[in-house]
């Protein structure tokens, strides 16, 4: 378990926290690309580690995120005019550009040069893989554009989408690197999901529910490998790689999409949580994409008009008491999804960490917690940038494999780990 200063060390990302600090060393998923398709269209509010910011699309299709509030007198500027150039507070006039600088104050003359006065916080965005990223650091220290294999293969092999999680990002994540649970709490999915069924290692998940976990460091995170029990001499690995601060991968199934997530905080009690689904070398069949939109999958199904998950804690997920109880599902509620986030959810907006009991099975998520502090200490405390922001780090893949009873997994699985454009992922 961790001290009550460990956890709220691992939690807090708000500005000047040392975990906020480190998250704002990175770039970070911000908006879908469609949330922002045309030059010159709505403004979206955004909040991201406590901070709440205004991103636009101005007119002449340039990306721009700045401080959601105006300079004089502290209006929203969601609700302003997006026109010719920039974004134009409905109160008084005053118009700021995609860098947050004041371009007009309508009362003051232009010659007295007031604008260059003004200028609101702003931070660079890039458009990479259908997603709009956010750097929120030094300027002296912005890490190369981001080098995710599902955002660097063309659009036609990839599928994004986002959903508000009521609860800190750390416990999310913290589910995305534990492997133990899938063989409980998705199990009636596996068989069933178009997503996830007709793979040979749903068939050692189900039948070994006392997965052995190996840990070993990857130059930007770890590679978490569960061994479950196969044919023989052999054991079936499934390796899901960390990348700091927030990138998980699911280990693949046959031929099916690969997929992971991104867990980006909002505040300290909430964040995003980024699905992606893509295929090294091939494109997204119609069925596949229509099935992610449907809701299969790691996707959801929303409240229209919105990112938030139709199943929420105010309708109880839509949990189905008699779908449990057949063994539908075991929990009760429908979508792999859905299923870890409710869960995830109703550990409260941050996990106590002084209460819990951890058993081998934890290992992954003992050593993620120790990297972060590590790392969020080494930063505050000495300047040291943390590992995961260079593209190498990035290019990660997880496996499905089965690997000899004598063989390591990080050397029978090495290069299969390692992202490589035209190359089919490891899975069976």
């Amino acid at each position: 378990m961790l001290r009550k200063e460990q956890n709220d060390l691992v939690t807090q990302t708000s500005p000047g926290t040392p975990m906020g600090e480190l998250f704002r060393r990175f770039w970070l998923p911000a908006l879908l690309s469609e949330e922002l398709a045309e030059p010159g269209g709505e403004p979206v509010r955004l909040q991201l580690l406590s901070e709440r910011m205004l991103a636009f699309r101005d007119s002449e299709g340039k990306l721009g995120l700045i401080d959601e509030f105006c300079a004089h007198r502290g209006v929203s500027l969601w609700f302003g005019r997006n026109e010719e150039g920039g974004i134009r507070c409905p109160y008084h006039g005053w118009k700021y550009d995609v860098n947050g600088q004041c371009v007009d104050v309508p009362s003051e003359p232009a010659a007295s040069g007031y604008c260059n006065k003004i200028k609101l916080k702003s931070y660079p965005l890039v458009e990479q893989g259908g997603v709009i990223w956010v750097y929120m650091g030094p300027k002296d220290e912005q890490p190369p554009l981001p080098a995710f294999e599902f955002s660097t293969v063309p659009l036609s092999q990839s599928f994004m989408s986002k959903r508000l999680q009521e609860c800190n990002w750390l416990q999310a994540l913290e589910g995305g690197v534990d492997s133990s649970h899938v063989s409980f709490l998705h199990s009636g999915s596996l068989n069933t999901d178009p997503l996830f069924k007709g793979s040979r290692g749903n068939q050692y998940n189900l039948s070994d529910l006392s997965p052995v976990f190996e840990v070993v460091e990857s130059e930007g995170g770890l590679f978490i490998g569960a061994r479950r029990n196969a044919e023989d001499d052999q054991y079936y690995w499934r390796i899901t790689p960390w990348v700091m601060p927030c990138f998980t991968m699911v280990p693949p199934r046959g031929d099916h999409p690969v997929h992971g997530h991104f867990w980006v905080p909002i505040d300290d009690e909430n964040c995003w949580a980024w699905s992606f689904d893509y295929h090294p070398t091939r494109d997204l069949t119609e069925a596949e994409v229509q099935a992610m939109k449907d809701g299969k999958g790691i996707h959801v199904r929303y409240i229209p008009g919105t990112y938030i998950p139709l199943q929420n804690k105010t309708n109880n997920y839509l949990m189905d008491r008699a779908a449990q109880k057949a063994g539908i599902t075991y929990s009760g509620v429908e979508g792999i999804a859905m299923q870890d986030a409710s869960l995830q959810e109703s550990m409260g907006p941050i996990q106590d960490r002084t209460r819990e009991n951890l058993v081998s099975t934890d290992n992954g998520i003992i050593m993620v917690r120790h990297r972060l502090m590590k790392a969020a200490r080494a930063l505050a405390e000495k300047g040291i940038e943390p590992p995961g922001r260079d593209p190498e780090s990035q290019k990660v893949r997880s496996v499905a494999i089965v690997l000899h009873r004598e063989k390591p997994f990080k050397e029978g699985a090495h290069d299969a780990l390692h992202a490589e454009a035209g190359k089919a992922h490891t899975t069976i």
